[in-house]
This record gives structure tokens, sequence and C-alpha cells, in this order.
């Protein structure tokens, strides 16, 4: 910095358009992406330095800059790529940067940790809690009180006592652990000729080191993942980071393991379920340009990346990469968007393509490769539909005889069967038998979910629980509660009782996170559980070598939305379930109940025709101005008055502009009209692709003040429409 720069502005995590200015202190050296401490009120807050101008062009007093981190400065790439997002989605950049900066603790610098071991001293008093935690600190590594404490599923306070009663020791660990350089020769996988066709293809996109979208099409266990890997070794080999994103945050073990046999080390992850201390160690690791590959959700993709060479987007066709809480943005598309502005490739990989990604590779913006067969094993699942106006059931039963007769069948050889329902809980909806009263959430305009696992009802918008009520809340009568319809627990319910020999797991977000659910999902790789019950979580992209029957019980839960992507998601949910059968070494075959089963979907999914069914779905949203052919956004007003929010939504609607090319339609009170006990209306914004939806809206909002509980979120590019 030069003696007449003097200023610097500082973007802070904040609901903020731009930057605050603050005067640079006499012997403190700055640059633009410098991480800074500067006061802001009574408090200190960290923020990043956006720009430094000449302290002439201002006559204000301003504040200093209280300190300088000793860290890498953001690079230029990743401030263009939070103005750039900023701007397509209309949210302040401060609360782009606020994503950015979620690991504070990062910024307190590297502290040494104390971690546990045991000694040879027995401690006084013995339990059954102290002789787990005892039995864990002797089977490996010395852990922090947190970690030992976790694994014997006891209290800290019990490490720390037997810590002072001298059966445990405390031994220092390094700050930090370093991540180890990838080995790109650790674990080469054999190819196929496909494989190694589409693997050079990607290779030499990467070696061009410009920006390009490649669409890795590949059909279920075609063997995708091998072939992107070898894309990443060449940005590994280049000297750059790789960004490897994942729909959801249950990364399973063993596609981590893959990627560490891969690569000879274990990436770095980046999710929720992350600790704080790894965390800060990831965020730092990735600044500094020490963790060269990262396995991650969404929010990745706003780690301060030094030198980001490869994004790598698995499913990508997954609604999983939409975030609709706080900034609401699709990392699909930022991640094409960062690509742009970093001049560096991005792959996009599936085997269901989302028709946003089809369309682009029809218009010559992405270039494709494609894996038309599986991997050592030619056939896919057979698809068989069984008509359920036509199959017998006895009352209340969801699995149909000829469902029964397969599942029999495969569970006789030996084999593994999935039941797939898309829907948690126990049972959708709770009535009374005697007035008709519904249970519904006190805060949201929803049902309550009976969950008789936990022995609760809950919420699924807003998390409210109570116990299930012995008498009706309405006419008070007991014993006529009633469950209706069927969730994965009842589902699984029937299969113990139709199929009482078969080890059964359920795989559902519900029951199970984090670790419990890893452990679950590695026992169903494994063949210990011979009868898998699942939601959509068992259809993203795991490999079960056993499994050689899919029973979909209800292919049309989604069908009939009024969402104008739902077909398209039912169809890439079918295929994706029916596609975790035969990839072992028998071949597999899949079951769809269905009332619908000339609808052409259904139709296209028993054929295996998916370009035939795609090429459709393009003509009638070609026809009806809808995405990707058009564009739309959503603006919902919420508030605690319903009077209120219905008033200001109407007066919204009365101030929009006309403009060629957008249409407004709305306000109207939201499907799912009250959430969290905030009453919500909506606009829906529908445009043709060369209109300025961006600028539209700024038009619009530009004098636009909500107060009170009143609050007004713009969302581009929708997913929900509830």
């Amino acid at each position: 910095m030069s003696r007449d720069s003097a200023i610097a502005e500082v973007l802070l995590p904040l609901a903020l358009d731009g930057p605050y200015s603050y005067r640079v202190p006499e012997g403190m050296a700055l640059e633009a992406g410098a991480y800074v401490a500067v006061p802001l009120g009574p408090r200190q807050m960290i923020g990043v330095v956006w720009a430094l101008k000449d302290k002439a062009s201002t006559e204000k007093t301003l504040r200093d800059v209280a300190h300088a981190f000793d860290m890498p400065a953001m690079p230029e790439t990743h401030r263009k790529f939070i103005e750039w997002l900023s701007a397509y989605y209309l949210e302040p950049m401060g609360n782009v940067l606020r994503m950015v900066l979620r690991s504070p603790g990062a910024f307190e610098g590297p502290r040494e940790q104390t971690a546990y071991r045991a000694t040879d001293l027995v401690p006084k008093r013995m339990t059954p809690q102290r002789a787990r935690v005892l039995e864990i600190a002797r089977e490996g590594f010395a852990m922090r009180a947190s970690e030992l404490a976790e694994a014997a599923g006891v209290g800290t306070s019990v490490v720390k006592a037997l810590a002072k009663d001298g059966a445990l020791e405390q031994v220092a660990l390094p700050a930090l652990r370093r991540f180890p350089e990838p080995d790109l020769n650790a674990g080469g996988f054999t190819l196929s000729g496909d494989q190694q066709q589409a693997a050079a293809a990607l290779r030499a996109v990467v070696a061009q080191r410009q920006h390009k979208v490649m669409l890795l099409d590949g059909v279920t266990g075609s063997g995708k993942t091998e072939v992107y890997f070898e894309a990443m070794a060449a940005a590994l080999a280049a000297g750059g980071q790789v960004l490897l994103l994942l729909p959801e945050i249950a990364l399973t073990q063993s596609f981590l393991a893959r990627v560490e046999r891969r690569f000879g080390s274990e990436p770095a992850q980046w999710h929720s379920d992350v600790r704080p201390r790894e965390r800060e160690r990831v965020w730092r690791g990735v600044a500094d340009g020490s963790a060269k590959i990262v396995v991650g959700a969404r929010s990745a993709l706003f780690l301060p990346w030094k030198s980001l060479k490869l994004i790598v987007v698995d499913e990508e066709h997954e609604s999983a990469y939409k975030q609709d809480d706080g900034v609401p943005y699709h990392a699909r598309d930022m991640a094409v968007l960062y690509g742009s502005i970093g001049r560096f490739p991005v792959v996009l990989s599936s085997a269901t393509p989302s028709l946003e990604t089809l369309v682009n590779v029809d218009r010559g913006r992405y270039g494709v490769v494609r894996l038309k067969d599986r991997h050592g094993r030619p056939e896919l699942p057979e698809i068989g539909l069984i008509d359920m106006k036509r199959a017998t059931m006895d009352p209340g039963t969801w699995i149909s005889a000829p469902l029964f007769e397969e599942v029999t069948k495969t569970l006789a050889a030996g084999d593994q069967a999935l039941l797939f329902l898309n829907r948690r809980g126990y049972a959708p909806l709770t009535i009374c038998r005697a007035c008709g009263h519904r249970l519904e959430c006190p805060n949201c305009a929803a049902s309550l979910v009976e969950h008789r696992f936990r022995r609760q009802l809950m919420c699924h918008h807003c998390g409210h629980l109570e116990p299930m009520p012995k008498a009706c809340p309405s006419c008070h009568t007991e014993g006529k509660m009633v469950p209706v319809g069927p969730g994965v627990e009842r589902l699984a319910e029937e299969a113990a009782q139709r199929f009482p020999e078969a080890r059964i797991a359920i795989l559902s977000s519900d029951l199970a996170r984090g670790t419990l659910l890893r452990d679950a999902i590695r026992e169903v790789e494994e063949g210990q559980h011979k009868l898998v019950i699942g939601t959509q979580l068992v259809a993203k992209g795991h490999h079960f070598p056993h499994l050689t029957l899919v029973g979909v019980v209800d292919a049309d839960l989604a069908l009939e939305s009024s969402d104008p992507r739902g077909a398209e998601r039912t169809w890439a949910l079918m295929a994706q379930v029916a596609g975790r059968a035969g990839r072992g070494a028998k071949p597999g075959r899949a079951m769809v109940q269905t009332y619908l089963p000339d609808h052409p979907l259904m139709q296209a999914l028993r054929k295996g025709d998916r370009d035939a069914y795609l090429n459709q779905e393009k003509k009638i949203r070609e026809g009806a101005g809808l995405p990707p052919y058009g564009r739309l956004a959503a603006l919902i007003v919420s508030g605690a008055d319903g009077a209120e929010v219905e008033r200001f939504a109407r007066n919204l609607g009365m101030i929009a502009p006309l403009a060629d090319g957008i249409a407004v339609l709305g306000p109207a009170a939201a499907p799912i009209a009250v959430v969290r006990g905030r009453h919500r209306w909506r606009f829906l914004l529908k445009a043709t692709r060369e209109a300025n939806v961006q600028a539209f809206l700024r038009l619009w909002l530009k004098d636009v003040r909500p107060k009170g509980s009143l609050a007004l979120q713009v969302d581009v590019d929708p997913y929900n429409f509830l």
C-alpha cells in the first residue's frame, strides 16, 4: 500500500450493500482482500478489505482498523464471486460474506490442544461409564476430552475425573494437523474403454486451463466417479485445489474411502456436521492452499479458495443444491459462475441430468461425455409397473401382492431388497374418527406427522414436537385418534410382520444422522441387512452390491404437484432409486406401484426411454415459457399479523411496474399459508429468457421498506413453490 492509500473500504458480514470506510493506522500494511478486525459501535467485527483508497478522497473522521490478521488475503476471484452472487440474487454483499466467515475460530490462530491417553493406573472407583472410556482410550491414539466422551457415550466430566484419578494422562497435540499431499498414483482404477475415453476428454478440458462446463452423463453404475477422479487428478497435478460437491451432508464412509484410496489421503470435509475445530482447520487449509481436495455440501463453495482449479458437482440434478433459507442460491449454478470468474472447468455429473443442464448442452453452452453402459455389467435393472387399480391388497397394508411375491423370492435367494417410500415418519396425518379433527401444528398451516419410534408428533416445517394425545383435543374422545397414510416407519412395521425372518434397516434422515447413519449405510453395503426401507436418502449415489430388487411403494407422490419441476424430479428419483439394484454380481430389477401406469413418465420408465420422456417434457416447458426456456422469480411477504401481511402484499402488487416480457402473478396466500407463526403471501414473476429480472425487481422494490414484523424475501430461480 502506498503512503497516500490510507482508507480501507471494509465489507462486514451484515446486511449491507457495500463496505464501510476505516482509516489505516501508521505502520499497518494492508492489501485488498486482507482480513481485519474493525470497530462497529461498541464491538469489534471481522471483515474483509474490499478496496484501498486515497486518504484525500474523504473528509470524514474515520475510526482506525483495529487489527490485521496474519493469513492469506481473500483472492480477487473470490471477491468477484461474492459481488456477482449478490447482484444475481439481489442479496446484500454483507450477507454473502457472512457465509464465507462461518468459522470465526479460524481467526484466533492455532491453539495447542490437550488430549488424553490411558495410563497403567486403575481408578479408585470403577463404573460402566468409566470402563468404556478406558477401553476406548487404550485402543488407539490420544483423543481430546470431547472426542473420547462422545466415543464412549458419556459426558466430558467422566474423562476429567479419570484424569484427576491418574487413570488418564494429558498430552499436548499439535495446534492444527497439516493436510497431507495427495498421491496421484495411489489407487488407480482399471477403466473400461468408454471410461477411458470419457476420462481423456475431461483431462483435456482441465489441461486447457480455461472455463468450460462438461456434463458427465452416465447411467447408474457406469463408474462416473472413477472418471471424474481422473479430472481431479489432472487439476491437482497442475498445482490447483479441487472441490467435489455432494448434495447431502450424509457423506458415506464408503464414498470418502474411495476418494482416499484414489488419492492416498483422506480429503477435507465441509458440511454442517463437521465439528468447529475441524471447520477451523479446513477453513485455514483452503485459505493457505494446503487443503488440496475438499468434499463438501453446497456451502463449501464459500470457503476462501486460494487456487481453485476444478469443481465437480456430483448428482447435479439434486434439488438439495438449492438453499431456501438465508441467501437463496443454487450451488450448481453458482459453481458454474465461479468457474467462469476463475477461468477453470466445472464438471456436472449425473445419471439423470437436470433439464436446465440438458438444454445448455443442446444450445452448445456445455460439453458432454456419455457413459451408456454399467461398469462390468451392461444390463440396467428391468423395471416393471404394478397397476394399483388392479392389484390385490389387504386393508391397512401398502405392499401389493405382486411386490410381496417379488420380495419373498429375493429374500429366499439370499439377496437384498429395498422398499422405497419418499415419506418420513409413521403417518403424514392423524385424525379423530369421532369428530374428524386433524392434528395440526400450532405454528404452521400443516398437519403434524406421527413419528412412532420417537413417540412424538412433529411438524416438518418448523420442527415443533409434541406427544401423541390419548384423547382428541377437540371432542375429548379417547381411543379414536388414527393414522392416515403410510410413512417409512409404518411401512417398516408392515414389512416386519410380513417378512419376520428378514433383518430390516430403515434409512431415513429422521431416524439417524452423522455417524449412526454412516454406520447403517455401511452395514447395508456389507449385506448385514436383507430388507431395506428407505426414503430419497437411499437414491443418492450409494453402492449396495447385494441389492437385486427395488420396490417403489408409491410412485405417484409428487407427480401431480403444482411444481413445474415435479414430473422431472419424479423421473430422476424413480430412475435413481431403481438404479440401486443390480450393481453387484447379479442382475437387478425394480417394481413400481402406481395408480397411473399409462402416464408418459411411467411408460418411459418401463421402456427405459429417458430421451423420449425428457424431449416431451422440454416441449411442455417451452410451450409454457417455464425454465429453462423462461425465467421465474418469487417474492414472499411474511409477518406475524395475517391482515397486515395481506394488506402489504396487495399494496406491493399495485406498484409493480410494467415491463415487456415480464408478468407478475399474485399476490396470493402461499399454499402453506403459515410457517413458524408467520403468515405468508407470494408473488411469482414469469419472464422470458431475455428479460432483465434483476433490474425489474430493483426498480419495483427500491422504495419498499417493510416495517415491524413484516419481511420481504426475493428468490430468483425458485425451487420451492410452497
